[in-house]
């Protein structure tokens, strides 16, 4: 069976022809798991239709029977579970609707199945802390999500500092609820905002700004070291929806997480 599943969107007037090549973390006859892309949707856009998502993705692979699918017998496979488009890492999905029933449980037991490995500005003063704030779309500001401690809902996250840098620290997020755009919302609220979160004022990271004697040959621009919201979802660990066998599902971090810590540690020790 294969190791990675292909898929491929058809060229629009306005987009071009995409194809992704996307790693199988774990599968049995129940649940699949995919190494998330960033930069890839989870499902449709509701006001842009015509951007690419996995759901509408696998959906025609498996109407079309492409070869990963067939050679699975697939005829149903839902994701148990969202990333933002920016974030990468471990994502389930179901086979079957009972097993996706069983999932939706398990995620909203409010136990942290789901880790994270975030990069934000700032110094926490706790190497482990928490925020139990809750969340609500932002009055004024589409698409973002506040503190509202009134009309929000109910959303906690625990926080480890895992390595801290001059300007920056490494996080292990474990959030407990499952609400949109959490992690990047709390570490926003208590003053540290993800490297390259736009959204929520976290600025880019710069090699410039890390080596004393950077130089860029004429000609040439320079681009962030974290092009994106510096964010993976990089653990996954909870009981099976069937046998009920504690599962752990790992995702390694991705190229441009690796380059930026590299030249952290090289040029920004704490």
């Amino acid at each position: 069976m294969s190791s990675n599943i292909k898929l491929s969107s058809p060229a629009t007037a306005e987009q071009a022809r995409g194809f992704w090549e996307i790693p199988v973390l774990f599968e049995d006859d129940h649940i699949l798991a995919l190494d998330k892309p960033s930069g890839l949707l989870v499902s449709p856009d509701r006001q842009d239709a015509t951007r690419p998502n996995l759901a509408t993705l696998i959906s025609h692979a498996i109407k079309e029977q492409k070869p990963w699918a067939r050679e699975r017998n697939l005829n149903y496979l839902a994701h148990a579970h969202r990333l933002d488009f920016e974030t990468s890492g471990v994502l389930l999905f179901a086979k079957n609707k009972p097993a996706l029933v069983a999932l939706a449980n398990l995620f909203g037991a409010e136990t942290p199945v789901r880790h994270f490995i975030a990069m934000s500005w700032g110094h926490p003063l706790e190497t482990d802390f928490e925020i139990d704030a809750r969340l609500a779309l932002h009055p004024l500001k589409i698409g973002q999500m506040c503190v509202n401690h009134n009309d929000g809902k109910h959303a906690r996250t625990a926080f480890t500092v895992v390595e801290q840098f001059s300007d920056w620290c490494l996080l292990r997020c474990a959030p407990f609820t499952e609400r949109i755009h959490q992690i990047r919302a709390h570490l926003k609220h208590a003053g540290f905002p993800m490297v390259g979160d736009q959204i929520y004022g976290g600025k880019e990271l710069w090699l410039s700004r890390l080596k004393k004697d950077f130089y860029l040959k004429p000609g040439r621009e320079e681009r962030p070291l974290m092009g994106r919201t510096a964010l993976h979802a990089v653990e996954l660990s909870l009981p099976h929806p069937v046998t009920h066998e504690n599962v752990t599902i790992k995702s390694e971090l991705p190229k441009d997480f690796k380059v930026a810590l590299k030249y952290l540690r090289q040029y920004a020790q704490a």
